[in-house]
């Protein structure tokens, strides 16, 4: 089987940096058709950049520097923005952080999503409209007719999350990236909006994007898990390799923070230090200085990547020995 979207050796860099100041560097990873894959790590692991640079949406002070992005076997070139336009909501569409900011706050939502509709499937208004509101309905909003004509600012946190989605999946798109999407919502709407997206994949067959810092929502969505650290993608697997049998230490410590019922009367457990800035990923691991395991040549070496099996890689120089961690979770 083909992937729908093939990511490779992709390395995006800070505009006129000196010395030169890499976000990714060396991102490869293939989505196929069906998968929910999810995208995880820290806040600064490069996570939100991925994405964007899928679609080409990256801020003005970075570029795509190296690699390559395909979608269904097609090129996406990152400087052809006529081409990205066409694909960009009809065929990959994307589901912000933040809705507040993603809406058009002088726009009705009825009007933001007809307008998605008239422009890539070329629907009258009257027939976008009508599609609109069954949109509106499928996501679960109450009074979708009513709702059309209100502005986001009238509207809760979750059902303006509700009203993204809904534009998203407006035109069937064969790949949704949803970019921290249950982010400053409260548990019961984050339940509730990870409902939905598993409705959409069984109703439509979409294939997804998770992007996370949450291991508990993609443990719960997802089939697959990457985990990203300081720009670089440091573990790949299957849902069950990666919970059960973690073989990176920053993958089990991120395991090791997630408050559980066993662990209410311990102190929780955190990660010492912080992910490096952007000036200070050297050569060697990029987690070595906060690796409790780490050895001499983790300072030095970047690490090679070490396939566990056909499911199952990392890159952890401790991973080399009999093809797995002896720290490992049993």
């Amino acid at each position: 089987m083909k992937p729908l979207l093939d990511i490779r050796n992709l390395h995006v860099e800070v505009k006129s940096s000196r010395p030169r100041l890499s976000v990714l560097d060396g991102i490869s990873l293939s989505i196929y058709p069906g998968d929910v894959v999810g995208i995880v790590g820290e806040s600064g692991c490069g996570k939100s950049a991925l994405s964007l640079s899928v679609l080409g949406l990256l801020p003005s002070a970075l570029k795509v520097s190296r690699g390559e992005v395909e979608y269904k076997s097609q090129l996406l070139d990152p400087s052809s923005k006529d081409e990205l336009r066409k694909i960009r909501g009809k065929e990959i569409a994307m589901i912000f952080q933040d809705s507040m900011t993603s809406l058009n706050p002088t726009l009705p939502i009825g009007k933001q999503i007809i307008e998605m509709l008239t422009y890539h499937l070329k629907m009258s208004r009257k027939q976008a409209k009508e599609h609109a509101v069954q949109l509106l309905h499928k996501v679960g909003l109450p009074h979708p007719e009513a709702l059309m004509k209100d502005y986001p600012h009238q509207l809760s946190g979750g059902m303006r999350q509700r009203v993204m989605i809904a534009i998203a999946i407006s035109c069937n798109p064969g790949l949704l990236i949803a970019d921290e999407p249950t982010t400053a919502l409260d548990v019961t709407i984050q339940a509730q909006i990870l409902d939905v997206l598993k409705q959409i994949r069984q109703q439509f067959g979409t294939t997804i994007m998770l992007v996370s810092h949450d291991l508990g929502v993609i443990s719960e969505v997802c089939n697959r898990v990457a985990v990203m650290y300081a720009g670089q993608i440091v573990e790949e697997g299957t849902v069950e390799e990666i919970f059960d049998h973690p073989q990176h230490p920053y993958t089990l410590a991120l395991l090791d923070s997630i408050p559980t019922p066993a662990k209410k009367n311990e102190r929780l457990f955190s990660i010492a230090g912080t992910v490096p800035a952007l000036h200070e990923r050297g050569a060697g691991c990029r987690f070595s200085s906060r690796c409790e395991h780490a050895a001499k040549q983790c300072f030095v070496h970047s690490p090679p990547r070490i396939e566990i099996n056909k499911m199952h890689a990392v890159s952890c120089f401790l991973a080399v020995e009999e093809g797995a961690l002896a720290y490992a979770v049993n």
